[in-house]
């Protein structure tokens, strides 16, 4: 894209790094958490699924920075994201205590939900070697000046997991902006996260210091509510259309905050069921809007993960020079794609997404 200035790919090692945690999803299928004898394990985390999308969908060479226990359940863990394809060099790796009690790695029990009844989570990642992480553990020159990174993805749910993890971010973003690397930053608030670390207002306060080093900004209305203190009137609250007005006047009062703002995105959500959801996705850059195609009741059968996917067709539409309005749409369709099969991370292939993003249906492919 002209107004963003991405370094090539024959100077960098990595397409894209991302900084965040990833927890093991213990998955109970079509049945509930508290009813069932048998889990299916997934990895996943907001800020890795962009990077393994990025990697699995659109082939892009993809690290992680991030942090797990050395034990059988990390090295489960690290077997996930080699799967994946996501490079692992720098993870940190804690020593295991036998017990979990210095630092131990989390877990995330998922259920996805049908019709009226909405998808559940419950996270058990307290103490997670991730939220252990403090400024000096990652070495950013080495990923950013040495190996090169054309982008960078972090978000706000590793920045709410301790009170060090934001000055990890916040010197991650520093270094990659001093080295060149576009960053991006998925606001992503969760009220439970920040409950022990200050509320609303330590959230507030964390990202719009880690705002003035962001160059492409995503979030939804309560993201940018809660995260960075914008409430524009207009913006429906309970998501039940796709009405991309309030938006509109929220994100105009966002750049002029944050002029470093090369481009704002968010999806939209109208929630009819937890099985049937309206869909699209608005971008805003060089001063235009532009919004993706609506798929009027998309039949969804796991919701988690739909927003990383959306974050990574996006951020591959920037890297490989698309118009803008392409690259909401490659967000927007890898997001649709990634809520029809199960687990965080997408299982969709970039020749789906072309094909969604060009308009074709859902017949049988033979």
């Amino acid at each position: 894209m002209a107004g963003m200035k991405i370094k090539s790919k024959d100077k960098c090692r990595w397409d894209e790094v991302s900084l965040g945690e990833i927890m093991l999803r213990l998955d109970p299928g079509d049945g509930r958490v508290h009813t069932t004898r048998n889990f299916t394990v997934w990895e996943g985390g907001g800020e890795y699924n962009v990077a393994r999308g990025l990697r699995r969908c659109f082939g892009q060479r993809t690290a992680v920075a991030t942090a797990f226990v050395d034990n059988p359940v990390g090295r489960l863990l690290e077997d996930c994201v080699l799967q994946g394809g996501v490079d692992s060099r720098h993870i940190k790796w804690f020593p295991f205590d036998g017990l979990g009690i210095a630092a131990r790695n989390g877990l995330n029990f998922t259920e996805k939900g049908f019709g009226v009844r909405g998808a559940v989570g419950c996270s058990d990642r307290g103490h997670t070697a991730a939220s252990k992480l403090k400024p000096g553990d990652i070495d950013w020159n080495q990923i950013f000046k040495v190996e090169g990174a054309r982008w960078f993805h972090c978000g706000g749910i590793f920045t709410a997991l301790s009170a060090t993890t934001p000055d990890v971010a916040i010197e991650a973003m520093k270094c990659a902006k001093a080295n060149g690397t576009i960053t991006s930053f998925d606001l992503n608030y969760r009220a439970s996260l920040w409950k022990e670390h200050g509320g609303p207002e330590r959230a507030m306060e964390v990202n719009r210091e880690l705002a003035k080093y962001v160059d492409v900004m995503i979030g939804n209305e309560e993201d940018f509510t809660m995260s960075l203190g914008f409430e524009v009137e207009g913006v429906d609250k309970n998501l039940s259309k796709l009405d991309t007005t309030g938006f509109e006047k929220m994100i105009t009062e966002v750049v002029k905050m944050f002029p470093n703002f090369q481009a704002v995105a968010t999806t939209l959500r109208g929630v009819k069921t937890a099985t049937i959801n309206d869909w699209s996705a608005i971008l805003y850059t060089e001063g235009a809007f532009y919004k993706a195609q609506a798929r009027d009741n998309l039949e969804i059968y796991d919701r988690v993960g739909g927003g990383d996917s959306f974050a990574s067709g996006l951020i591959y539409g920037f890297l490989t020079g698309k118009t803008p309005q392409e690259c909401i749409e490659y967000g927007a369709a890898h997001g649709a794609l990634a809520m029809t099969t199960p687990g965080d991370t997408t299982m969709a292939t970039l020749k789906e997404v072309e094909k969604l993003v060009g308009g074709g249906s859902a017949r049988v492919d033979r």
